[in-house]
């Protein structure tokens, strides 16, 4: 467990409430099912390869840092101290060997994020810091180490180049497409990626309330006392499944251009898998370890991400995930159950007849 008195890559000062430590722990024991095979799928894209080779060898990396190191502030133990401590308390927890350079960036809307392709940087905003208090700010600052342990900065990084060249090559049609298929796959896997490090600033923060709190700010601002969790929880189950096919539609054209999921739903999946085996075996210390990660099998991780989108779709609310989990299970009559779907699930189908009367010539069974 983490106190005062510990050392860790040669730094003294760590803040002193007792938290546990997961020594050589893998990011395979808090990585979402969604965000692996995200990745997997990313990385099988056509011409992926081949743009991730180019960009790598081109992207201004020491441009980047040379940006923050001049209109940035460093943290450190001379500046935002504070945040220098939950930086390095953090790394501890989750033993990742180096520290991450970590800058604050002016900026009223609050944000963060982990880029880098050599080495990862931290970077948050100050409409960030002014929001959350030490605990709330302490997951967040876990969440960033999180992508950074899982390697997430070099495919960040990328997704910033790209979502910038797509809006200067527009004009180009094929170009614009071209990119704006590896961007959207990008933000895809990103999202997922988002459920990762959320599990990872829990690890560090150990606590759950300051997460969802955290969550809620940034929807909603620095209004505590006007929110409520449970409320805002019902929110995530209200917006799965409420409405017809056509909101499952929107849902989906809605998140397309984020790169982030909704506030809700993060909430929503965290206090999930807090609540699950999986994470009490990792508080306990039991958790893959990175010198396991050579050995860890690729097909058994596909069996893992499967289950859990078939679990998912399963168990969903969600007006078309019901309509898929129908048709994977066999339910006939698909023609009337999409027409219901977009007039909504509640009522009868309109096309509704006694069963010794004949259905129309289109060929509409119900087997």
């Amino acid at each position: 467990m983490t106190d005062s008195g510990h050392e860790h890559n040669g730094h003294e000062h760590v803040p002193s409430r007792q938290r546990r430590r997961f020594p050589g722990i893998s990011s395979r024991a808090y990585e979402h099912p969604a965000d692996r095979s995200a990745l997997v799928a990313l990385r099988r894209l056509s011409g992926f390869d081949t743009v991730f080779k180019a960009l790598s060898g081109l992207l201004p990396e020491r441009s980047l840092r040379l940006l923050f190191l001049s209109d940035s502030v460093r943290v450190s133990d001379q500046q935002f101290a504070h945040l220098n401590d939950m930086l390095r308390d953090a790394c501890y927890i989750l033993d990742l060997e180096k520290v991450p350079a970590m800058y604050v960036n002016q900026d009223p809307q609050p944000n963060a994020m982990c880029i880098g392709l050599d080495e990862p940087i931290i970077v948050v905003t100050t409409g960030l810091v002014e929001l959350l208090d030490e605990e709330e700010m302490r997951a967040v600052v876990g969440h960033e180490v999180g992508h950074a342990l899982s390697g997430h900065s070099v495919y960040r990084t990328i997704l910033l180049f790209l979502t910038t060249l797509a809006l200067k090559v527009a004009w180009i049609p094929l170009g614009n497409l071209a990119i704006m298929a590896i961007v959207t796959a990008l933000r895809e896997w990103f999202r997922k990626s988002e459920l990762s490090a959320d599990r990872a600033g829990l690890l560090v923060g150990q606590d759950l309330q300051s997460s969802m709190r955290g969550l809620m700010k940034i929807a909603g601002g620095n209004h505590l006392h006007e929110m409520n969790v449970d409320a805002f929880l019902k929110q995530a189950e209200e917006y799965e499944a409420g409405g017809d096919l056509r909101d499952s539609v929107l849902k989906i054209l809605n998140v397309l251009p984020r790169s982030h999921p909704f506030t809700t739903v993060r909430a929503a999946e965290l206090k999930k898998w807090a609540e699950t085996r999986e994470y009490q075996r990792i508080m306990d210390g039991h958790y893959p370890r990175r010198n396991e990660d050579k050995d860890a099998s690729v097909s058994d991780s596909f069996k893992e991400s499967a289950a859990s989108y078939a679990g998912d779709v399963k168990s969903s609310k969600d007006p078309l995930m019901k309509l898929v989990s129908d048709i994977a299970g066999g339910a006939g009559n698909l023609g009337g159950r999409v027409r219901r779907g977009f007039d909504g699930f509640t009522g009868p189908a309109k096309d509704q007849r006694p069963k010794d009367t004949p259905p129309p010539g289109d060929g509409e069974t119900d087997d």
